[in-house]
């Protein structure tokens, strides 16, 4: 590092000028085209092919082109994917924004009506009030659930409402 400073030092002050005189510039070096070699013959073959290699063929101008028209093409077509891919995500998060909006009214609903209705309370008032009665084990008709969770009638349902009534109930 030493070796260094002084030979930079030293490069400075032989740089300074004392005095009112400035050095004048070294002289320039030659250029390639002023040094002439002797002229090498080239033969036509040649020369033709040089030319041939420096101009671009239609047939190369039309391929670029074409090329250059289809990338712009995809590049056209994927920025409009990745803007409705971007819109679609935003539909898909204000969409979960309402359903989970809505699931929690209807689970407060549900909870609020569940917790409205005494179930005793409501079966005494069936059977003290409406003469309602629990059915006997002969009345009840079991079945399958069937695959679909919908129920089919084959039978329209009376005009006074009731299918069936008890003989024990007063009107």
């Amino acid at each position: 590092m030493a070796t260094r400073r002084s030979h930079r030092t030293t490069e400075y002050r032989q740089m300074y000028v004392y005095g009112n005189t400035v050095r004048q510039p070294e002289a320039m070096p030659k250029r390639r085209e002023e040094i002439r070699q002797p002229k090498r013959r080239v033969s036509s073959q040649v020369r033709k092919n040089r030319n041939r290699a420096r101009q671009i063929s239609p047939a190369y101008v039309i391929f670029f082109a074409i090329a250059a028209i289809c990338a712009v093409f995809v590049c056209v077509q994927y920025l409009q994917l990745k803007a409705e891919l971007q819109t679609r995500s935003e539909n898909i998060t204000a969409l979960q924004e309402e359903l989970s909006s809505l699931t929690e009214e209807n689970d407060t609903a549900y909870h609020a009506a569940e917790n409205s209705v005494n179930i005793q309370e409501l079966r005494d008032k069936a059977i003290n009030e409406l003469g309602m009665v629990e059915p006997s084990a002969g009345q009840v008709i079991e079945y399958e659930s069937p695959t679909s969770d919908y129920v089919k009638q084959y039978e329209n349902i009376p005009k006074s409402g009731a299918i069936a009534q008890s003989a024990d109930v007063s009107k």
